[in-house]
């Protein structure tokens, strides 16, 4: 993982990232923890295009539900809260 202490990033500024987002991802630490992460634009477009895919395709796959007839319906909020509450884990 590349990490680069806040104070450092608050010192030099953006160019303290410049080298290290070249090899990926960086993780500003602050107070010992991970706080934010600096994304190349390649980068961050790469991780909305695979997150828009995502939803396209649950959305797909809950047509096809509604299509093959594998979806409930309920009358009321309550009834489906009923319904979960029995409902077995899978």
């Amino acid at each position: 993982m590349n990490s680069i202490p806040a104070q450092e990033l608050k010192r030099r500024g953006i160019a303290a990232v410049d080298d290290l987002i070249a090899k990926g991802d960086v993780h500003v630490i602050r107070n010992n923890q991970p706080q934010y992460v600096v994304l190349s634009e390649e980068r961050y477009q790469e991780l909305v295009a695979e997150a828009n895919e995502a939803y396209l395709a649950r959305v797909r796959a809950a047509l096809e539900d509604v299509k093959a007839g594998r979806v409930k319906k309920f009358k009321t909020a309550d009834d489906l809260l009923k319904a979960l509450d029995t409902e077995e884990p899978a």
